[in-house]
């Protein structure tokens, strides 16, 4: 009976203890890895977070080594909608790895194009004398090379036997009309005075001077020399007769050039060829005249390249009343080239060119970086237009995006491995954050470290 009794509360007891042990651990484990385990029904869970380290991430839910439970990463906290390679860097990092970022502008884009140029002669205001007949030259009146000549002066007499035939055709037309002025018909009135026009546009188109028409009118003397004036004010580039000599229609007798205007060459080279247009201002600065700028403007690009250059030629046309200015000068030469008057542009560091593709880094918000491939147009004094990718007032990163490039290309290529591997996972490592790295061993192309299974889980399966 008394072993029975004993029996009876050894049972009694161990059922208590039993009990008592039961009631103490269910609780905690309804208020920690239950409500862990199943967070609500509402919300998806994308992956589990290792607490101490981001960087470790498990698809299921888990403990980490200090018993510690994995925190729940939700689809609806905007992980799953982000580009992919957008980067989340914590305001410590972001400060301690010098991130800085500029504004898109929406701004007028010029460029300054410097060359060397060469002054030369306007074509246009150049003049070759030839005479109109045969004959030989009887007084040169300017016979030297250099020669400032006004407009209408008298340049060399020639003795032509043709002039001379038309002197005198031209004549007995005039006498012959006064003959028969008063004639009864018509018809002889108006033939006479043909004749004498027509003798007269003869002695015209071989380019004898109103003045001697006139002396032949009025003295009915023929001359023997015909006189080849200057057709403006110029300089004598090239005497190409001599007292005395015979001249043909194929003789240069003078070659003027009106230096009131002249052109000056510059050779662009092929990347700044976009910038130039017909008419944009032009300012050029020569050693022989110290201190003086002149200012032009572009008049023509010539439409080929210079293939030992692989420059373009532009010709640029200046004002030189002065006659400051000297065909074969060296010149310093200023294009103020104007492209683009509303040009979304960035500063040109904040490009980042890989091969084939250029992309920028937008700050979506503090701390979040989304790459953007980018379609870029001119580039001037450090700023980069941008056509198509970024819209003015978006921020770009200007520096350290080298940094957030790497980790950018970390997070794309693990995608793309996951998705080429099937996985229905492939954004478990979307939630790779750099806010708590340390700084002494960080490293933005490290890949997430592997998870490790903790030891309460292992023990709680061999229970089982």
């Amino acid at each position: 009976m008394n072993k029975q009794l004993v029996l009876t509360a050894v049972i009694a007891v161990a059922a208590g203890l039993a009990g008592g042990y039961f009631l103490a651990e269910r609780p905690q484990q309804s208020t920690g890895e239950m409500s862990a385990a199943q967070p609500s029904a509402e919300r998806k869970v994308l992956f589990w977070r290792n607490p101490m380290n981001p960087a470790i991430t498990s698809p299921v839910f888990t403990k980490d080594e200090m018993g510690m439970d994995y925190l729940p990463v939700y689809a609806d906290e905007g992980e799953a909608k982000e580009a992919t390679g957008t980067v989340k860097i914590d305001p410590t990092t972001v400060q301690n790895i010098g991130v800085r970022t500029a504004e898109a502008t929406q701004q007028a884009l010029a460029r300054k194009i410097r060359a060397l140029g060469r002054v030369a002669y306007d074509e246009g205001r150049l003049t070759r004398l030839h005479p109109k007949t045969e004959g030989w030259i009887e007084q040169l009146y300017v016979e030297k090379t250099g020669e400032h000549v006004a407009r209408d002066a008298m340049l060399l007499s020639i003795y032509s036997p043709q002039l001379v035939s038309s002197q005198q055709e031209y004549l007995l037309a005039v006498k012959n009309h006064q003959a028969l002025k008063d004639s009864p018909y018509e018809d002889i009135r108006q033939g006479a005075a043909e004749l004498v026009q027509s003798a007269r546009e003869r002695l015209e188109l071989l380019d004898v001077p109103a003045h001697q028409l006139h002396e032949l009118e009025q003295n009915q003397r023929i001359q023997k020399s015909l006189h080849i004036h200057s057709p403006f004010d110029g300089v004598v580039i090239n005497v190409g007769a001599r007292k005395g000599q015979y001249v043909t229609p194929e003789t240069e007798l003078y070659m003027l050039a009106d230096l009131s205007k002249v052109w000056a060459f510059v050779d662009v080279y092929e990347d700044e060829l976009p910038w130039v247009r017909v008419g944009d201002q032009a300012q050029m600065t020569v050693a022989g005249a110290p201190g003086k700028t002149f200012t032009g403007k572009v008049s023509y690009i010539y439409p080929y390249m210079e293939a030992k250059t692989r420059t373009a030629r532009v010709r640029l046309e200046f004002d030189n009343r002065e006659q400051l200015l000297k065909p074969d000068m060296y010149a310093e030469v200023q294009v103020q080239a104007a492209r683009q008057t509303h040009a979304v542009v960035v500063p040109s560091e904040a490009v980042v060119r890989s091969g084939d593709r250029n992309q920028v880094f937008v700050q979506r918000e503090p701390g979040k970086f989304e790459p953007r491939e980018v379609r870029l147009g001119l580039s001037s004094e450090g700023m980069t237009q941008i056509l198509a990718g970024v819209t003015a007032g978006e921020r770009v990163v200007t520096s350290s995006q080298f940094l957030i490039d790497s980790e950018s290309k970390l997070r794309e290529a693990t995608a793309k491995m996951l998705e080429a591997q099937g996985s229905t996972t492939a954004d478990e490592h979307a939630g790779h954050d750099l806010s708590d790295l340390d700084m002494e061993d960080m490293r933005l192309d490290t890949p997430p470290a592997p998870v490790k299974q903790p030891k309460q889980e292992a023990a709680h399966d061999h229970q089982h």
